[in-house]
């Protein structure tokens, strides 16, 4: 009877870990099935370029998750990456110095559009589907009139650096061993503050939790230590996966956002000022999506108007695979990640085996109504 009692519990433990930690799962097992299928696969060299590709769209992606949780959209980012890419190539040409024409690229093709979109949304409350559609276009129609539809070489010898260059091995070691340092800090912390406010703590959480950040971070160690160091553009995105992290899990902002998707008009009523709140969510993508363009120049030297065709397909995938739910109010930036790391491992091996590139949209297209079939389903189960 015991040992069928612990067969039982197991099996509910096992359920719930797979349940919360199912596209991790998805994650690892898509890795080793293409490093059983190509050697190339799984060594330190492909996976840091995995890495580093991932970062492009992991970018974009950390915005579309706040956009999607207020239950939004955002198709013009792909068009914004081609524009902001023409844009920091032609001001660096004019001899506008490569921090400020950087600047002013992501304010331009950033700020301002991403206030544009919001400001038609949030104020006329016209469907962002419509708006962003139509600033996909427009976007594309001015990185083609920019560049006379034709491709910009970078001429600042520094800016290549930016997408290019890597911080050394050791230094990287040293950051990844103060990052697994800081993880146990910080749920050391975490759990004091459960005990001295008789919070329950759930010690299966916390192990798995902390198996996960540990082998993560292990096998991040032996990647970039082994090859050239970490990749300055997956640092970057860490920084902003982790900002976009604490934004909605230790903000007043986070908050509102989540409020925003679960009942937009319960929001309102209870005074969220959903106008300022949809302008600042459509401006953080529209911004990621022009550093996104901008990294993507600097990585090949030069830009063409056609930069970030169907990115806002593997965005859109990358969120829902991790979780956030289409119809808003739930979503995690972690979750995100894992999304775009899973079509990073696709492309990446899709790439390795020779599959043609009009297999793949297929493949990740079938991924989008599938992922969207089980946010389906776990919604009428727990209705």
């Amino acid at each position: 009877m015991n040992t069928r009692t612990g067969n039982t519990n197991f099996m509910h433990q096992l359920a719930a870990f797979l349940k919360e930690n199912g596209t991790l799962v998805a994650l690892v097992i898509l890795a080793v099935i293409f490093a059983f299928m190509d050697d190339a696969f799984f060594t330190p060299r492909n996976i840091t370029n995995l890495a580093r590709q991932t970062t492009i769209i992991g970018i974009i992606s950390v915005g579309m998750t706040l956009v999607i949780i207020i239950n939004g959209i955002d198709l013009s980012v792909g068009s914004i990456v081609g524009l902001a890419a023409i844009m920091v190539t032609l001001l660096m040409q004019s001899g506008m110095n490569v921090w400020l024409a950087i600047l002013v690229t992501l304010l331009v093709a950033g700020v301002f559009i991403g206030l544009w979109n919001g400001f038609w949304i949030a104020h006329y409350n016209i469907p962002p589907f419509i708006i962003t559609l139509g600033m996909m276009t427009i976007a594309r129609g001015l990185a083609l009139t920019l560049s006379n539809g034709s491709s910009v070489p970078v001429t600042d010898p520094l800016f290549p650096k930016l997408g290019g260059s890597y911080i050394s091995p050791a230094i990287s070691g040293i950051i990844i061993v103060a990052a697994l340092v800081l993880f146990f800090f910080t749920l050391y912390r975490g759990i004091q503050q459960r005990k001295k406010y008789n919070i329950t703590i759930r010690v299966q959480k916390i192990v798995a939790s902390t198996i996960i950040t540990a082998a993560g971070l292990g096998l991040a160690f032996w990647v970039f230590t082994d090859y050239r160091g970490i990749p300055y553009p997956v640092a970057i995105f860490t920084v902003i996966a982790a900002a976009g992290i604490f934004l909605l899990n230790n903000t007043m902002l986070g908050r509102r956002i989540y409020a925003m998707g679960g009942n937009e008009e319960a929001a309102r009523l209870s005074g969220i000022r959903v106008y300022r709140v949809k302008l600042i969510v459509y401006s953080i993508i529209t911004t990621l999506s022009a550093l996104s363009g901008i990294l993507l120049a600097s990585r090949l030297n030069g830009a063409s108007p056609n930069l970030g065709n169907m990115f806002e397909l593997d965005a859109i995938s990358a969120v829902i695979i991790g979780g956030t739910s289409f119809s808003g109010g739930v979503g995690t930036i972690s979750g995100t990640v894992i999304g775009a790391f899973i079509i990073g491992i696709l492309n990446n091996g899709m790439s390795l085996l020779g599959v043609p590139t009009f297999y793949q949209l297929i493949i990740k297209g079938l991924i989008i109504i599938l992922a969207v079939w089980f946010d389906v389903l776990s919604k009428r189960k727990s209705a």
